[in-house]
């Protein structure tokens, strides 16, 4: 297995969520579209046969590319709730 693959998904995706948040849907859409987008990446990634791909048939492609975009999603949101919390515990410490 090599992670490149898995990189390339997830910030593929990381971009997609930035551009679904920047548009009119709802931000409850961001984990399907990521999601979807990862599988077909994943899918993709297998017809084209990408060497070192973790993946040699579509349903794994599929799984592999949906764990990449799902990855985008929570990784995004754990840096945004990381920030929150920091920028939270500043202003409770400026306050005192």
């Amino acid at each position: 297995m090599s992670f490149p693959q898995y990189a390339a998904i997830t910030i593929v995706c990381l971009l997609v969520g930035a551009l679904v948040k920047a548009s009119k849907l709802a931000n409850k859409w961001i984990p399907i579209v990521c999601g979807a987008v990862g599988g077909l990446l994943g899918i993709a990634a297998v017809a084209t046969g990408i060497a070192d791909f973790p993946a040699s048939d579509w349903l794994n492609g599929l799984a592999v590319g949906i764990f990449s975009g799902l990855a985008a999603t929570g990784g995004y949101e754990a840096v945004h709730q990381l920030i929150k919390a920091g920028k939270a515990k500043k202003q409770s410490e400026a306050a005192k």
